[in-house]
């Protein structure tokens, strides 16, 4: 069978249900009505408002008998006042749900505006740690309808947040099995404005997903196995998708990867992750982007402990040399291919706070799931390392 766009097309449970296909944004207020969201409050960013995707999904509900608000005050890497406002605003309006709509950072804040709708406790009081998630009042959690406009995060089909606590510049990721979306519409048509700097950022972060919950070291064969497709796809499609963007099956089987990431992610995350955080807290980078300079380098320290796996891993992606090194080489030649910097001081991050950042990530939950045991000092090493370009 040939593929085309028009393939590409299907319902799915997993356990998000999600509308997947060019052109089901069209759904989005029947969507409403079948999740008993009767006034919604659309959740965005500053950029996206501004655009037809985003005015022509609220028209479009309007016209249905939808009447849908709007709040766009997110920001990159997402803070509690972001989602403190639109909780405000969430609560004059007398919205009954949210439409979170665009990248990672507009669906973080749209899940935790929802979640905190009948919260008592600070935010930071649910972060992912044992059974942190039990001592939430589930009762009125509001539901959510995600709308994805990158392909990376996967954050449509996630039970989780990632929110930065401004007053300690930590990143912390918000658990609560009811954040999980109820309905996703993933339309590769609303990816199809990202930027190849974005599209190569947010494609490594869907990598590093797949990747890393393959990678851990727990017993999850389901994960395992989205995670290995989840990879096999990104290589195949990320490349077009960052060279053409306007190519509607790259943007879609880069729209799966990213949801089949973080459907795999719930095996578990690792170092990759871990690093990242702290970069991203204190530097405000890109998360995708950071996670995609640090893949390499966590992938050769956890060398010892993976290496059979990931020569399977590069023998089911197609790859000519289906060893370790051989996937090694290829993330570093994706990473050239999409112009993605080798080094954290390529993508403008001093050598000065390491130490600090080490400590950060050694409780970072994603180091918990690393193949192998990290400490502050191992993480310290690869900094150094992701800093000198020394794979």
């Amino acid at each position: 069978m040939t593929l085309t766009i028009d393939n590409l097309r299907g319902n799915w449970n997993y356990p998000t249900s999600i509308r997947f296909g060019a052109g089901r944004i069209s759904e989005l207020a029947e969507v409403c009505r079948l999740a008993g969201i009767h006034r919604p409050l659309l959740v965005t960013d500053r950029g996206l408002a501004g655009l037809d995707i985003v005015k022509n999904a609220i028209a479009d509900n309007e016209a249905a008998g939808v009447p849908t608000g709007l709040f766009a005050d997110v920001q990159p890497n997402p803070i509690w006042r972001n989602v403190e406002d639109g909780l405000k605003v969430y609560r004059e309006g007398a919205h009954d749900g949210v439409i979170a709509f665009g990248g990672g950072s507009p669906l973080d804040v749209g899940k935790s505006i929802a979640f905190m709708v009948p919260q008592t406790r600070p935010i930071w009081d649910f972060e992912d740690i044992g059974d942190n998630f039990k001592l939430a009042i589930s009762e009125g959690i509001a539901p959510v309808i995600a709308v994805p406009t990158t392909a990376g995060t996967g954050s449509e089909v996630g039970r989780g947040t990632v929110i930065t606590n401004e007053e300690t510049h930590t990143k912390k990721i918000i658990f609560h099995p009811k954040m999980l979306p109820v309905v996703a519409i993933l339309d590769p048509e609303l990816t199809v404005g990202m930027s190849p700097r974005m599209t190569a950022g947010t494609g490594l972060d869907a990598l590093a997903h797949n990747l890393e919950a393959y990678s851990a070291p727990f017993f999850h064969p389901l994960a395992d196995g989205i995670g290995a497709e989840g990879v096999r796809l990104v290589k195949e499609y990320l490349p077009t998708a960052y060279e053409d963007g306007s190519n509607l099956v790259a943007r879609a089987q880069m729209l799966a990867a990213a949801a089949m990431g973080a459907t795999a992610f719930q095996k578990g995350l690792g170092a990759i992750h871990a690093l990242s955080h702290p970069v991203g807290a204190l530097y405000d980078t890109h998360h995708g982007l950071t996670n995609g300079v640090f893949l390499p380098y966590v992938l050769a320290f956890n060398r010892p402990a993976i290496e059979d796996r990931i020569a399977r891993l590069a023998a089911y992606i197609g790859l000519s040399n289906p060893t370790f090194d051989g996937f090694l080489n290829w993330t570093l030649e994706l990473r050239r291919a999409t112009d993605t910097p080798h080094t954290l001081k390529q993508l403008g991050v001093g050598d000065d706070r390491f130490e600090e950042m080490s400590r950060m990530a050694e409780v970072d939950p994603p180091a918990f799931g690393n193949p192998i045991p990290v400490s502050a000092a191992d993480l310290l090493g690869i900094y150094r390392k992701a800093y000198s370009g020394d794979v």
